[in-house]
């Protein structure tokens, strides 16, 4: 068992969407000590990080990583690294939040909460376990949500 929790910091590195970084660190510090009370998984690397990087990005610097990385063509949500960088595409996150009909800050809430699940060694690459990951990532935001209200 760590003794500290790991830090987290939300970095805004885009000009596209406007953001509240604040609120967004609060979340952040919230639903990773939801995460790390979860049992831990086999392969989990978030209990073993010192520090953990939200990084915002555009949709075109987020097409580069999808491309350079997963060789996959176009922008995508959230890019989980190993070593504690998420990245998140504030310009899909503003896409999705109009397509789902909830907020900007909602989708990015759980696009923070999916990649802390995803270095805590859940799993979203079959439909089940894709199930089992969204269950727990809702009850990650609601619980980071009400630990800080």
């Amino acid at each position: 068992m760590r003794d500290r929790q790991p830090t987290i910091a939300v970095f805004n590195r885009q000009r596209a969407v406007a953001v509240q970084a604040a609120p967004l660190q609060e979340f952040a510090q919230g639903a990773l000590r939801e995460c790390l009370k979860l049992r831990r998984r086999k392969s989990d690397g978030l209990s073993q990080l010192h520090e953990l990087s939200i990084i915002l990005v555009s949709d075109r610097r987020m097409a580069e990583l999808h491309r350079r990385f997963l060789q996959q063509a176009g922008p995508t949500d959230v890019i989980t690294f190993q070593h504690g960088e998420i990245f998140i595409s504030t310009e899909t996150a503003r896409r999705q939040a109009s397509s789902f009909r909830t907020s900007f800050e909602e989708e990015v809430r759980l696009y923070i909460a999916h990649g802390l699940l995803h270095l805590h060694g859940f799993d979203d690459r079959t439909p089940p376990a894709a199930e089992k990951m969204r269950r727990t990532q809702e009850r990650v935001v609601a619980a980071a949500l009400r630990g800080s209200g």
